[in-house]
């Protein structure tokens, strides 16, 4: 098993989907959550998800006072009336306390709860982030997705939500590995009704199985050509890292509002990543439906 923490937003369903994964896989150990930025409903939500699970674990928040609604409709639609929680403490303070250098963070979300954590001196032993791109000059052209081809940097909301945060984590020496599960694959990787037909075979062995079926049951008769699904692919290369194909050391960068990533120099100063060049998909399809 593995020591997990989850930084998390709830705009869209796949972060909420990957709490439920996280929750219930069996090489898991779920050690606390973080939220951005962590209002009352949010906190609701994630204390809900735990609750299932029967797992009493620290719950952080960047901001619980912001006032602007971050919770997608569809959390409501598939749950119910989530009551509202306060049942957290600040997000760095979670992070200082549950990282160490046996812990994995997880990132789905911008990174304002890292970069206070940063400030406050946290140490983690890995760290994998859904965010960066990685194209031209470090991804083989045939590996490209049509959509990228050619391109060398591209924008991504997880880093751009906070850059400066970004940037601290990417060149924070309190930072062990470095992992990128970054929009070149995510982009490429759907549940669809394959992926649905896969959860079902298994969703009466698993709570988080059962839980995610529930959710994208009703996702999928809306949208029946399927779900981008981002984060859950960044939590299973953390379950499992033979997931996916990795670059070599790479540098990452930001260049008028884009990101990218350029092979690291041999006499390079600085932290190094390694960034996703391409992913097996029957591999990611059996660790996101491993039962216990």
């Amino acid at each position: 098993m593995i020591d997990v923490v989850w930084d998390m937003e709830t705009g869209d369903p796949d972060d909420f989907l990957t709490l439920l994964l996280l929750c219930g896989h069996p090489r898991v150990n779920l050690k606390a959550v973080t939220i951005t930025p962590g209002t009352p409903k949010q906190i609701g939500l994630v204390r809900y998800a735990l609750n299932l699970f029967d797992l009493e674990i620290p719950v952080g928040s960047f901001d619980i006072e912001r006032q602007k609604e971050c919770v997608s409709s569809w959390h409501y639609k598939v749950f119910g009336n989530i009551p509202e929680s306060r049942d957290a403490i600040p997000g760095f303070e979670v992070l200082l306390y549950a990282c160490n250098q046996d812990t994995t963070l997880i990132t789905g979300a911008p990174l304002k709860n890292v970069g206070a954590a940063i400030k406050a001196g946290f140490r983690v032993g890995r760290w994998v982030a859904q965010g960066g791109f990685a194209g031209e000059g470090v991804v083989p052209s045939e590996w490209q997705l049509e959509k990228f081809k050619g391109m060398r940097t591209c924008p991504t909301y997880n880093f751009n939500g906070d850059p400066k945060s970004a940037l601290a984590a990417l060149s924070y020496d309190g930072i062990g590995e470095r992992l990128l599960v970054s929009k070149n694959v995510c982009h490429g990787v759907y549940y669809d009704r394959e992926v649905h037909e896969r959860v079902t075979a298994v969703k009466d062995k698993s709570l988080s199985m059962q839980m995610i079926h529930k959710g994208m049951d009703l996702y999928l008769r809306k949208h029946p050509q399927g779900k981008k699904f981002h984060d859950p692919l960044a939590a299973c290369c953390a379950i499992d890292d033979s997931i996916a194909r990795w670059s070599d050391d790479v540098v990452m960068f930001r260049e008028r509002g884009q990101w990218g990533a350029k092979p690291a120099p041999i006499d390079y100063p600085g932290p190094r990543c390694k960034i996703i060049l391409y992913h097996k998909h029957e591999r990611f399809l059996q660790t996101l439906t491993e039962t216990p």
